[in-house]
């Protein structure tokens, strides 16, 4: 499952992304907000879908005008790895040395193009499982296990 979640901002790519997922046969819940509203604020969506991605050991995509804010509220949820995209190398490397399960974008300084490539790259690539990605991030899982 992947689950989608984005502000005002990212409203108008969010449906475009429901829309190639659905065409990419990809399962996804859009957890909103659901209407467009301009006073909307992206804690609140990203903590909706980070919650989700850590219970459900999911995937998650989150939208905002820089994809930065989106990506430190997800961040504060244990589990969470949610990593800013901005290229479709950045996005395969997220996924191979960092293993995200939260990819962020910006729906401002990244066209639609280039986005929709940037998703497909996250959803098409796997964690390299190297050993030295493996020991950087149980080191953030041990972190997380004492102070989160």
């Amino acid at each position: 499952m992947i689950y989608l979640g984005s502000d005002h901002r990212g409203f108008s790519l969010k449906g475009k992304i429901k829309e190639w997922l659905e065409e990419w046969e990809k399962d996804c819940q859009d957890l909103g907000n659901h209407n467009y509203n301009k006073d909307d604020d992206y804690v609140d969506w990203a903590l909706k879908v980070a919650k989700k991605v850590a219970q459900d050991m999911a995937l998650g995509i989150l939208i905002c005008g820089s994809g930065i804010g989106v990506s430190v509220m997800a961040n504060k949820i244990k589990g969470i790895r949610a990593g800013l995209c901005t290229s479709v190398k950045q996005s395969r490397k997220a996924v191979e040395d960092d293993n995200i399960n939260i990819l962020c974008l910006s729906a401002n300084f990244v066209n639609e193009q280039d986005n929709q490539k940037i998703v497909k790259m996250f959803l098409n690539s796997i964690f390299s499982g190297d050993e030295r990605h493996f020991r950087r991030l149980e080191k953030i899982r041990q972190y997380e296990s004492k102070n989160c």
